[in-house]
């Protein structure tokens, strides 16, 4: 490998959404050297057998974020820490109101002041519109790459907007269709909390985010937290494929986990599938 892509390699981020849905939410994001899970909400067997899938070694994950206490991002989360002994950031009311149980030395706070290194990893948490007790959001950069993990958001926010302009890649969420959970068989006061501004981002919402913010230099969306009677994958893939430019789109899965993309601040990024143990070897798709 020539030195420019050596660096390029270095420089890069590797992320991939393990699951995401009402039924669990794992995301995974590192670089060549460590990463971070943001949110467990799925058990660990079922972290350890997807991390091995994209061809991730558990042994590089250096800590776990909780954006907030919803079971479907916390499932798993008091097995994997314990099994690994891997540090858990969380703040005090999320540990409280979410009854996790945890070692004490693996727990560690945060707040939006203050921006956390985990080895060459710098991790940003700013706050978001949510109905839990202490809801945050994520950016996760290694130089000057960037990736954001955006999901349970009630509405956007200045915050929100500020972060996503920043981006090369993010996970952003599209939770339900407007006309499908209108019409849809859950209950009013449901729909009242989904759509309310405190619950989720609708198709509509995100798109437009996607349309007016996104940075020059974003090469991929992963489209998170779909609703599984409430949105449709093909449907949401067309919408933002439509005025994608180029830009690759993901549709995170609710039942399985999305390649490793490779993603770099200087160029157009790649999924990856095979260990970074042997970067010489890696298999990229130019699709």
């Amino acid at each position: 490998m020539c030195k420019w892509g050596f660096l390029c390699f270095v420089m890069s981020l590797f992320v991939s959404s393990l699951n995401s849905g009402s039924n669990g939410n794992c995301y995974y994001v590192g670089n060549h050297d460590e990463a971070i899970l943001v949110d467990a909400g799925i058990s660990c067997r079922e972290i350890e057998k997807r991390l091995i899938r994209i061809g991730a070694s558990i042994k590089k994950i250096k800590a776990i974020f909780i954006s907030h206490e919803h079971s479907d991002h916390i499932r798993g989360l008091s097995v994997l820490s314990q099994k690994y002994q891997l540090p858990v950031y969380i703040t005090s009311a999320t540990l409280a109101n979410g009854r996790i149980a945890l070692e004490k030395h693996l727990v560690n706070d945060f707040c939006s002041s203050e921006p956390v290194c985990i080895g060459g990893l710098t991790i940003h948490a700013f706050t978001k519109y949510h109905d839990a007790i202490d809801p945050y959001s994520f950016l996760i950069s290694c130089n000057n790459t960037r990736v954001g993990v955006f999901t349970d958001i009630g509405k956007p926010c200045h915050q929100l907007i500020s972060h996503f302009k920043t981006c090369n890649a993010a996970f952003l969420e599209a939770n339900y269709d407007v006309e499908m959970l209108a019409q849809g068989s859950y209950p009013y006061h449901l729909k009242a909390r989904i759509r309310g501004g405190n619950g989720h981002l609708s198709n509509v919402q995100a798109l437009e985010v996607f349309k007016t913010h996104r940075s020059t230099n974003l090469t991929h969306l992963f489209l998170a937290h779909l609703s599984k009677n409430n949105n449709c994958p093909v449907l949401v893939e067309n919408m933002f494929t439509d005025c994608a430019n180029g830009i690759k789109v993901i549709v995170a899965s609710r039942y399985h986990e999305t390649p490793l993309y490779q993603v770099t601040a200087t160029s157009q990024s790649k999924p990856v599938f095979r260990s970074f143990k042997r970067p010489t070897q890696l298999a990229f798709s130019f699709s």
